[in-house]
């Protein structure tokens, strides 16, 4: 009788074990695989959408859940929780030219069975697409050249810019782009789609996080670009200053010849305005011998005024016409004295 209480306690403790071992729970956003001493048995839970999430049973101490993430699963070329040395690639282009390219990449575990069975976790899955993905990333971009893989471009011509044709005809041609980064992530995501499909794998996407060149010729290829973009500011400033010269010199040929015309005009002005003048003084002064002569001595008294100052000397003849108002007021000649 003493013992029932005890028999009774492990009675349910061995109920209570053998239920937790056969009980379990599957999530909507997980997918099992059972297997019985390593070896999966029946078909995976929850891994399409007839299957329901919730309470399962199995065989308690034989059989084993191994549970999947059924979620979209990320990689990333550098992703440094890992705990790995994998550093971002360099690779070359078909232009010789290396390059460092980042990728990362979106994927789901699309047949739980094939990947239990080849991979069994997710690090195993991890270092497949390491592989996988960064082979055929190489492959890729050794396959085009580098404006493929920085634009996005899907169609360009070959073009030339004229302003630093003559500075740098290199730099000046840019390049056809036939493809484009777009087109050559889906080539990468179609050739890795196809090789991960034996781990029972889906690659859902491929990206190219970050294209950089090398770091011993970055400094190089900065150096050039500044170069070239110097060559082109100083022609530029060359062009305004010779088209600023040429404004300037305009300005001054207009300026002048409006200079020249407004005194051209005044001249006309002046010259009109004095043949006027004259032709008044003529038909004032015609009038009369007296009007006549009145304008000669007005005229003479004004050269006087004009060629005469304080400390002017003149050395004249006695029969000079410009002295003969010096002599008499009337400009005639004086009486001979020796005449009675």
């Amino acid at each position: 009788m003493k013992l029932t209480p005890i028999l009774f306690a492990f009675i349910a403790l061995v109920v209570f074990i053998v239920a937790s071992g056969s009980i379990y729970s599957v999530g909507e956003q997980q997918q099992v695989i059972i297997t019985e001493f390593g070896k999966p048995v029946g078909k995976p839970i929850n891994a399409n959408e007839k299957s329901e999430a919730g309470l399962h049973f199995k065989t308690p101490f034989i059989q084993e859940v191994n549970t999947f993430e059924k979620r979209t699963l990320q990689w990333d070329s550098t992703d440094p929780s890992r705990n790995r040395l994998q550093t971002a690639s360099e690779m070359p282009t078909r232009d010789k030219l290396y390059i460092v390219v980042e990728t990362f990449a979106r994927w789901r575990i699309a047949d739980p069975l094939l990947y239990f069975q080849s991979l069994r976790d997710e690090r195993s899955a991890l270092s497949r697409l390491d592989d996988i993905i960064g082979s055929e990333t190489r492959n890729i971009i050794a396959g085009h050249d580098l404006i493929e893989v920085i634009r996005t471009d899907k169609t360009r011509k070959p073009q030339v810019d004229e302003t630093i044709m003559q500075i740098s005809p290199n730099a000046a041609i840019l390049p056809s782009i036939q493809f484009g980064r777009e087109k050559l992530e889906a080539q990468i995501l179609a050739a890795a789609s196809e090789k991960v499909k034996l781990w029972g794998i889906e690659v859902l996407s491929v990206r190219f996080k970050r294209v950089n060149y090398k770091a011993d010729v970055l400094t190089k290829i900065y150096e050039r670009m500044i170069s070239e973009r110097t060559q082109v500011a100083e022609r530029f400033r060359s062009e305004g200053m010779g088209e600023a010269a040429k404004i300037n010199g305009t300005r001054e040929q207009k300026l002048r010849e409006i200079e020249s015309g407004a005194y051209k005009k005044v001249q006309e002005i002046q010259g009109n305005a004095d043949a006027a003048a004259i032709e008044i003084y003529a038909k004032a002064y015609n009038t009369s011998p007296a009007a006549g002569e009145f304008y000669q001595f007005l005229k003479t008294m004004e050269t006087y005024k004009a060629t005469m100052g304080r400390d002017t000397t003149l050395i004249l003849t006695t029969d000079s016409d410009f002295f003969k108002f010096f002599k008499r007021i009337d400009g005639g000649k004086a009486p001979n004295k020796t005449q009675p």
